[in-house]
């Protein structure tokens, strides 16, 4: 294991993108389903068996539908279709686990609580072709639960990075506002599939806003135009974004009364799909500007699959070593090998500003980070949801 310690020249960008994709998104609906099938899967091999069993359900494809919105309300014509996949334990210890409809079920539940507009009997059809893991990986988790530290499940890698820039956070805070239920009852008609894109251009601040908005509560086009004006000052009154503009439904053309209208809230009832891995990364954010990691981490276990694991591990390395003072910027790349110890990385290598950094001790107190890794599925599971 070789953990490289680098202190590097960081400096203020003139120029900035990242974006965030929002609770509604196509994207996001799977990263989030995916992920809460694997904490179901979780709680009930952790119930009857004592511990984790292999699994990894880190593939779903949602396929957009067909709608009518109109003002005042219009129909859903063909519903959403949202097929999950992946691997998973369907038995053990001489007892069956009901893979499908722990997944088809907790993905109903999710839908019910977070997509309110969305009818789950009727305007999505859920499909789950679960099936049970290859020998070799099951072999590998196995491990695992004989109380063994976890052996890496893959060959692959993890990054981090804290703090967020102010325009990072603004982002953020776009779209949670737009999101919030509080929000909601403020102005029902926001649906809940948000996009928001952030430039900066210099000192200036750019956000390009999306936002499905609902056919029931809106009248007309007139009020479909005001209720737009009526966010956009809500957004700069509450938040404090700092010197910037914003901007929403930019693709709307009001003379032609072409404008983004939906039944449900979310723009996966009339055509637009959505896959695992294509959204948001663990931060919730897509930050080009960045280190990232290609790697789908919605669904993975959270006991072996490096692709989770290093990646939340990545991110709450790099806020600790800021919140203890060891610097004001940190990066983390961390590297896997396949069947190692998760504790013992082939390279784990920490950038951290070279003006306000404070090296000593720090590997000491990195090392005893990853001695955390065994255990770390725990924080995994019960992050918020």
């Amino acid at each position: 294991m070789a953990i490289l310690i680098s202190r590097e020249n960081f400096y203020s960008k003139s120029f900035e993108v990242a974006e965030t994709k929002g609770l509604g998104h196509p994207d996001t609906i799977c990263d989030q389903i995916t992920e809460q099938i694997s904490r179901a899967l979780c709680r009930f091999y952790l119930t009857e068996f004592g511990s984790i069993q292999h699994h990894n359900v880190d593939k779903a494809l949602l396929i957009g539908g067909q709608s009518e919105p109109i003002f005042n309300g219009g129909k859903i014509l063909q519903p959403i279709s949202l097929v999950i996949a992946g691997r998973a334990t369907h038995q053990a210890q001489d007892k069956s686990v009901p893979v499908e409809e722990i997944a088809i079920q907790t993905a109903k539940q999710w839908l019910a609580k977070n997509i309110r507009n969305l009818n789950v009997e009727t305007d999505i059809q859920i499909i789950s072709k679960i099936r049970k893991g290859s020998i070799e990986l099951v072999e590998l988790f196995n491990r695992f639960g004989k109380g063994e530290i976890p052996l890496a499940n893959d060959t692959s890698f993890g990054v981090g990075y804290y703090p967020l820039s102010f325009l990072e956070n603004n982002i953020l805070k776009i779209e949670r506002l737009l999101n919030h239920p509080l929000t909601k009852v403020k102005f029902p008609f926001i649906g809940e599939d948000i996009k928001v894109m952030g430039v900066k251009n210099q000192s200036e601040q750019l956000f390009t806003v999306a936002i499905a908005m609902v056919d029931r509560h809106i009248s007309d086009l007139s009020d479909y135009i005001s209720k737009i004006e009526k966010v956009k000052t809500y957004l700069k009154e509450t938040l404090n974004l700092g010197q910037c503009s914003i901007d929403i439904n930019t693709a709307d053309d009001y003379e032609r009364e072409s404008i983004y209208l939906t039944v449900s809230g979310t723009s996966a009832e009339s055509g637009d799909d959505g896959q695992v891995g294509r959204g948001n990364r663990i931060n919730g954010l897509i930050s080009p500007y960045r280190p990232m990691s290609l790697e789908a981490a919605s669904g993975k276990n959270p006991v072996s699959h490096i692709g989770k694991i290093y990646n939340y591990f990545a991110m709450d390395l790099s806020r600790s070593l800021v919140e203890n003072h060891f610097a004001s910027q940190a990066y983390i790349y961390i590297v896997s090998q396949i069947g190692k110890p998760i504790t013992e990385p082939q390279l784990l290598h920490i950038q951290i500003d070279y003006e306000n950094s404070n090296p000593d001790n720090l590997d000491d107190f990195v090392k005893e980070k990853l001695l955390e890794l065994p255990r770390y599925w725990r924080r995994i599971i019960e992050f918020k949801d």
